[in-house]
């Protein structure tokens, strides 16, 4: 049989199917390459104090070089590399995130505060030079290819230019640290980015003025790196003996603030508790923060809820839009009562990207979507969390199925217990939530089993977009010590999962009703929390945290401003 030579490719690959078949691989590099870059790999370190000296102008075009040649999904090439050299830039970046770094200590349990103002931060006024990883995220998701699906796949590529520049500095002996002590907003200002651009933080880039033999927060008992065959999960996700979550910090007001906070009404002129309820709630106020705030902002988030199709609410689903849409213009009762108490509004409309199940056959979201939700949720508690109070509402029809359903999970309760009449159910309706509650709740708990105690995966199986965008918003506000007001149920089981996720959440509470809900004064017990108002409110919206918003903040004012005693 006659045969001809393979044709050899000009460009491209010249390899042959039977060549690489022959050799699978023969792609590698020689062992003194591999051993190298594994030798580069395992010196990474996080630098935190620098030589004057400066990086030659060549050295640095070769370590973005290597940032440059990254993965990107869709070849997208999202990273924009903003250097910066000028003092005065570095002074001002290094000031906001001193800034940072005492907000973020003031959030942590003693130990761990104490460790992190011990630790050298420096490197953004020490290093030559400083070089700011943006990502450009103007395009629209669904128009770069992978993106559609993974919407945050450019801030991944981002992350991988910033592991290229890392070790192509290490192996020229230049060091770097990576700086995220900013409000990204702030960061954002002091650089001119436009919207749609995004930071992923501020890399220190120069000579070292320190050789570290290991991660510096391993050196300083901060933590340690796990062992490899703790974080290798063959084929799927266990369903028991399951890998622990990170542990969290985050700490309550300390018993000087919380003394402080009640200390502050003993010298007025009324008999102590002379606000009751109130009283209580002003000295939790105080003790987060002794500049408490003077005004607030509403928090509504809506979202729709397959479960509402099976018949266990007394109203279309379409109201929900409506409320919302009523809530945009100003004109819902959650907003106008909010404007009345001195708030603002923000509206949401929450969606879960890869959609949403009825609960009963299929799981709510997928666990990637709610923590994509919480995350969503905890920038917006950032942003609101500077103006003030952050009172929550919400609107979705059936979301109070979905909320007995949760409660049932989280506080191990009987159905009956937890399922409520929600707006305006009659005998029959109430039959059916509890059937599609119960069922609900049994197919989580055969699925998931102990692992229903993750509130993320609870969240998952039984709740609803915008619980899990209410949970971040509350996780975002209690980091920054700033009060959360609860409104119904809905908001109330959101606070609950945030509290499993950081216990130290609980200090941040405060209760402004309680409803006729079923389940609502048991979510509060567990809370620990004693509502202000007991009004038989049915509205949500939010329309019960803005009028305990009012009196919170007349209260505070009235603490400050007072006749006192002479002792």
């Amino acid at each position: 049989m006659t045969t001809w030579p393979r044709p050899q490719p000009l460009i491209g690959d010249p390899t042959s199917a039977a060549a690489r078949a022959a050799a699978p691989d023969a792609w590698a590099f020689d062992d003194e390459t591999v051993t190298a870059l594994h030798t580069v790999m395992g010196a990474r370190r996080d630098v935190r104090r620098y030589r004057p000296d400066p990086v030659p102008p060549d050295l640095l075009r070769r370590v973005l070089a290597a940032g440059h040649q990254a993965p990107s999904v869709g070849h997208s090439q999202p990273w924009r590399f903003i250097v910066i050299t000028r003092q005065e830039t570095r002074d001002r970046a290094a000031l906001l995130a001193d800034r940072e770094r005492l907000r973020q200590a003031e959030q942590l349990t003693p130990d761990r505060r104490a460790r992190l103002l011990d630790l050298q931060l420096e490197g953004i006024r020490e290093a030559p030079v400083g070089v700011v990883v943006a990502c450009d995220r103007r395009a629209p998701a669904a128009g770069v290819l992978g993106r559609a699906t993974f919407p945050d796949t450019d801030l991944w590529s981002c992350a991988c230019a910033i592991q290229n520049i890392w070790l192509a500095a290490r192996a020229s002996g230049l060091g770097l640290g990576w700086v995220t002590l900013f409000e990204p907003a702030d960061l954002a200002g002091l650089l001119g980015l436009p919207d749609g651009v995004e930071t992923l933080g501020w890399l220190c880039l120069g000579w070292p003025d320190e050789r570290p033999p290991a991660p510096g927060l391993e050196r300083r008992g901060w933590s340690r790196r796990m062992p490899l065959d703790d974080v290798i999960l063959a084929e799927r996700w266990p369903d028991e003996g399951e890998p622990a979550q990170p542990p969290s910090y985050l700490a309550g007001p300390d018993q000087g603030a919380v003394v402080a906070g009640r200390d502050s009404g003993d010298d007025l002129l009324a008999v102590p508790g002379a606000l009751g309820v109130l009283d209580a709630c002003v000295n939790r106020l105080l003790a987060l923060s002794p500049e408490p705030p003077s005004g607030g902002t509403l928090l509504l988030a809506a979202a729709d809820h397959p479960v509402a199709a099976l018949g266990v609410s007394a109203y279309p689903a379409s109201v929900t839009a409506d409320v919302f849409d009523a809530t945009v213009r100003g004109v819902s009762l959650g907003a106008v009562t909010a404007r009345h108490a001195g708030l603002g509004t923000e509206a949401v409309y929450a969606r879960a990207g890869g959609g949403t199940g009825d609960l009963a056959a299929a799981d709510a979201m997928s666990v990637e979507d709610v923590r994509a939700l919480v995350t969503e949720g905890e920038e917006l508690g950032y942003r609101l969390a500077d103006r003030g109070l952050v009172c929550l509402g919400e609107a979705g029809i059936g979301n109070t199925t979905v909320a007995a359903a949760l409660a049932s999970a989280l506080l191990d309760l009987p159905v009956p217990e937890v399922v409520g009449l929600g707006a305006g159910a009659d005998t029959a309706m109430m039959d059916r939530k509890r059937d599609v509650v119960a069922r609900a709740v049994a197919r989580a708990r055969a699925a998931y089993g102990p692992r229903l105690d993750d509130p993320w995966i609870l969240l998952a199986s039984l709740g609803g977009p915008e619980i899990a965008l209410l949970a971040g918003a509350t996780l975002a506000a209690a980091r920054r010590r700033v009060p959360v007001v609860l409104d119904g149920l809905v908001t109330s089981v959101a606070a609950a999962l945030a509290v499993r996720a950081e216990p130290a959440v609980q200090s941040a509470l405060v209760a402004g009703q309680v409803s006729n809900e079923q389940a609502h004064a048991a979510v509060l017990t567990h809370l620990g929390l004693e509502p202000l108002l007991r009004l038989r409110l049915r509205s949500g919206e939010g329309v019960g945290a803005s009028l305990s918003a009012q009196l919170l903040l007349t209260a505070l004012h009235a603490r400050r401003s007072a006749a006192r005693t002479s002792e």
